[in-house]
């Protein structure tokens, strides 16, 4: 049995769960909060960690549990993350350029932002976290199949989105 330590084992993992809970909270708050409580959750459960296979997959299992449980007791009410404006390099684009860009980049995010939390879940952790299908399916209790028809049709509905407000 391996001995869990937080600094080297848990702590590292922080960003990841951070990720995960702030795209299916959409709050920083939120996802804060909830970071800490899934660290605080996995160092209090150790021993049992010690025999899980995938530490990393068990956190993120966690934190995407927590995550949902608390959009549901906040009764799915969910409010969009901070739009903060970027800081341009002196040698950035015109400022038409920036602006269609910044629109853009706005309604990908609007779009991805209103997907389901399952779809959601599964494409910020395959495109954005680079998990294999297995690791996601883990993760997300779904089997490889369903994680894959999730990620397809997410990626569907945001192609159908663009391609509708583009034309």
């Amino acid at each position: 049995m391996k001995t869990i330590d937080f600094r080297y084992d848990l702590l590292p993992l922080k960003d990841k769960v951070f990720r995960l809970a702030l795209r299916i909270t959409q709050s920083r708050e939120e996802a804060e909060d909830i970071t800490q409580d899934t660290l605080l959750k996995a160092w209090e459960r150790r021993e049992e960690l010690a025999g899980v296979k995938s530490i990393e997959a068990y956190v993120l299992t966690v934190c995407r549990n927590l995550s949902l449980d608390h959009l549901k007791a906040a009764g799915n009410q969910v409010v969009g993350i901070d739009d903060s404006p970027t800081d341009t390099p002196d040698s950035s684009p015109l400022p038409d350029e920036q602006l269609e860009e910044k629109e853009r980049l706005h309604r990908i995010k609007q779009i991805f932002d209103s997907l389901p939390p399952n779809p959601r879940t599964a494409l910020q952790l395959r495109d954005i976290e680079g998990k294999s299908y297995r690791e996601i399916a883990e993760i997300m209790q779904q089997t490889e199949a369903n994680v894959k028809v999730l990620i397809f049709r997410a990626r569907q509905h945001i192609k159908q989105q663009l391609t509708k407000h583009t034309v």
